[in-house]
Order: C-alpha cells, then sequence, then structure tokens
C-alpha cells in the first residue's frame, strides 16, 4: 500500500474575480480551481483544505491550505506546474510537508489580517482598498479598537445564521496604522467569525467619522447583536495577511 503524505500549500490570491475562497456550484472559486490544478496535474481527484474562509472579493496576501498525495513529486515542478495551470490571480509560494494529522484550519494558532484605506484616487490600488472621500481619525479608532482586546464574544462583529459552535475569539491585537497616505488597520486573533474584520473595520470607521463614540464599542460587543454594530467595510480592501503554526507539524524544517 501506497504511503500518503500531506502538504501544505502556502499561497495568495487576489480575489475579486472569484466567489470567496469556499467551493460552491456554478461559480468561481479559490479553492475550485486549486482543487482542479491539482487534479490535472496528479492526474486523480485531489482536494484541498484552507486555513480558513474568506468571503467574495477578499483577498489573501497569505494562505495556507493542505492535500494528501500518496505519489512522490518534485516540490519546484509542482509549484511551476500548479502556477502554469492556475488563473494569473492564483499563486503557489511554496509546498511543505508536515505531519499526517496536520490540519490547515485545525492547527492554526492566529491569523492575521489587513485592512487597507485611501483617501486619493489611484489606479495601482484599485480593487485592492477603500477609497473614503471622508477621512476618520485613525487616532479616536485605535482607542476604540483597544476596546476589543478586553472581550471574547463577538457575535456583535459575525454574520447571522452562520454555523459555528461558539462566537468566542482571543483578539491579541488591533490597531490602525498611517502609512503614505493610507490607513492601515491591522488585526490577529486566534480564530475570525464569518465577516468579522469587515464589520469592525466598518464600526471603527463610523466612530472615527464621529457618528459613534469611541465608549459605544464596548456597548456594541456587549449587545451581541450584528444589528447594533456598523455597516461592513467593502470586501475589495481586506487580506488575509498570516497564518501561524506550531513548528512541530512541519517535517522538513
Amino acid at each position: 500500500m501506497d504511503t500518503v503524505s500531506r502538504y501544505f500549500l502556502e499561497l495568495s490570491y487576489f480575489g475579486s474575480p472569484f466567489h470567496g475562497w469556499q467551493i460552491q456550484e456554478n461559480a468561481e472559486t479559490v479553492q475550485g480551481h486549486i482543487e482542479s490544478a491539482l487534479s490535472t496535474f496528479f492526474r486523480s481527484k485531489c482536494s484541498i483544505q484552507g486555513s480558513g474562509r474568506t468571503d467574495t472579493g477578499v483577498h489573501a496576501s497569505f494562505q495556507v491550505a493542505h492535500f494528501d498525495s500518496a505519489q512522490t513529486f518534485n516540490k519546484e515542478k509542482l509549484i511551476k506546474g500548479l502556477n502554469g495551470i492556475l488563473p494569473r490571480e492564483i499563486a503557489i509560494h511554496s509546498i511543505r510537508e508536515v505531519k499526517p494529522d496536520a490540519h490547515a484550519r485545525f492547527d492554526a494558532i492566529e491569523r492575521s489580517y489587513l485592512y487597507r484605506m485611501v483617501f486619493q484616487k489611484s489606479p495601482f490600488l484599485e480593487g485592492q482598498a477603500w477609497y473614503s472621500f471622508a477621512k476618520p481619525d485613525f487616532r479616536i479608532m485605535n482607542l476604540a479598537a483597544q476596546t476589543l482586546l478586553r472581550y471574547e464574544d463577538f457575535e456583535a462583529f459575525s454574520k447571522v445564521n452562520t454555523e459555528v459552535n461558539h462566537f468566542r475569539c482571543q483578539i491579541k491585537a488591533a490597531h490602525w496604522e498611517q502609512k503614505e497616505g493610507q490607513l492601515l488597520f491591522h488585526i490577529t486573533a486566534n480564530r475570525f467569525l464569518r465577516g468579522m474584520v469587515r464589520a469592525i473595520v466598518g464600526t471603527l470607521v463610523e466612530i472615527g467619522l464621529g457618528k459613534r463614540s469611541p465608549e459605544s464599542m464596548a456597548e456594541i460587543i456587549e449587545s451581541k447583536s450584528r444589528a447594533g454594530a456598523g455597516k461592513s467595510a467593502p470586501a475589495h480592501g481586506l487580506f488575509l495577511d498570516r497564518v501561524v503554526y506550531p513548528d512541530e507539524i512541519y517535517l522538513d524544517l
């Protein structure tokens, strides 16, 4: 019997052309394209499991997915082959062998997202940032963002009717940064709920524009009601930026 090995794909994608990460019928998805490319390369059906889903239009500068294979292969040839098959909006960067029970979703210990806002029209950031006419006060938004670190239940920022067992997340960092005329929001947690980052960004921007007080952040979280939070920020400004795993799951260190 052939030995089946497990591998982590490290990849990135520009999410605008796709209906999110997760495979679905009659729609182009990132997962669907990668599974098709792997199946073509290996000439047998190959499925993947991502570290998490991203919604329609959301990007990833770093995403991880695992797949199993009983075939031996040259990693560089596989990377080159996959990138030759995949659309230009998806790129495979590396392939790493991991323990047979390693899981791209359940073994991730940290995930980070970046949200980008710009205030001057730029053809080079089209589809990759929220272009806003009004410039919010990032100092007030940072003050409100620190409230996130005091809580663990974020039902107020989750999409309704989502299939999760609980709404608890451990947010480890959340702050805004001014850089080259842009506002960048960085957030890191052990897990995120569907739509959570965009809802947080939208709420913080309303606070930064004076539509809500910084103190309202705590009230929103404690309400556990999505209706009380702000409007979700546009998908095209959001990037999955980092996924971290324990070193011991890798076999190629």
